[in-house]
């Protein structure tokens, strides 16, 4: 083709490389600038979908998680309760039980030792009364029929989040308050563990044993073996709701470092689908701007080269 004023068919192919470079250089600056290669859905519909539904599942593992701390904290609360009710050798329950043992001695003055049962019968409630966290306890709980105060019979802890399809399944770990209430209030009969009468309407609980007037008869003796009997059982009864709470704990603690890895995981599921590579990316940058400046200039001359034509004309 010969030279043409109105058709330079250089200076278009010049332009439509330069500008397919622009176009590359614009994309190449953009993922640098926000470090993905998939930022929208125009970039890879497929991928994009599939990284927004993961982030949501982390939104959601997120959440698990934060429920996972109060829940250990709750269970935290509970079971250092329950362990200081068990006490030792100079409180709690254990006190307790070696006053009542102590009260099986012949002439001991036995209203003093109760002055000592009192304190600790006052304590054991205190400190039942104390294990609450956020509004809920689970040892000292109101059993009022019908009452929007009564606690519930039972609390599942968030524990686990998983979705299939679009169906999301939320696991919980269910704590029934029955196996924990060490006092109980509002209902017909008392039925916690310290609470609880023993021994029918002549009988006492733990929390109302008074030996202040017995005495060394034999009667009186054999109601104090009662009150031991009964104050080992109500240990062995807190020891096991303690037990019970430890292994609740140790779930919590395995499922909390569980949903952090998979937290982990799933961000780096996240990131192999629309993360960019810097280095590809910069090497990549590197060369379009050469390709630019080099179209540029291929641009330029094949505009010059019509200037010729006015040569043939002189």
């Amino acid at each position: 083709m010969g030279s043409s004023l109105l058709t330079n068919s250089s200076a278009m192919t010049a332009l439509q490389t330069l500008r397919n470079v622009s176009t590359q250089l614009a994309t190449t600056q953009n993922r640098i600038s926000t470090g993905q290669r998939v930022s929208t859905a125009s970039d890879n519909s497929a991928y994009w979908s599939i990284a927004t539904s993961m982030r949501s599942d982390n939104a959601a593992l997120s959440a698990v998680s934060d429920s996972l701390g109060l829940s250990a904290a709750m269970v935290d609360t509970e079971y250092t309760a329950l362990n200081t009710v068990i006490g030792d050798k100079n409180s709690g329950l254990t006190k307790l039980q070696a006053l009542l043992v102590e009260a099986k001695t012949a002439g001991i003055d036995r209203s003093k030792i109760q002055a000592d049962v009192t304190q600790i019968q006052n304590q054991l409630k205190s400190t039942a009364d104390s294990a609450t966290i956020n509004g809920i306890n689970w040892l000292s709980i109101d059993t009022t029929p019908s009452s929007s105060t009564a606690t519930p019979t039972s609390f599942n802890l968030v524990s686990s989040y998983s979705r299939v399809g679009n169906t999301p399944t939320i696991g919980s770990i269910t704590v029934t308050t029955a196996t924990y209430a060490l006092y109980t209030t509002g209902g017909s009969s008392t039925t916690g563990i310290l609470d609880a009468v023993v021994g029918g309407s002549t009988g006492a609980s733990v929390s109302s044993i008074n030996i202040g007037a017995l005495t060394d008869s034999a009667t009186d003796q054999t109601k104090l073996d009662g009150y031991i009997a009964q104050v080992t059982a109500a240990i062995g009864s807190v020891a096991s709701a303690a037990a019970n709470l430890g292994a609740v704990k140790n779930r919590i603690s395995t499922n909390t470092e569980f949903v952090k890895n998979l937290m982990d995981s799933v961000d780096r599921g996240v990131g192999q689908l629309v993360d960019a590579d810097m280095n590809q990316e910069s090497t990549r940058l590197a060369a379009l701007q050469v390709q630019q400046q080099l179209g540029v200039q291929a641009l330029s001359i094949a505009n010059n080269s019509s200037q010729s034509i006015l040569s043939l004309f002189r």
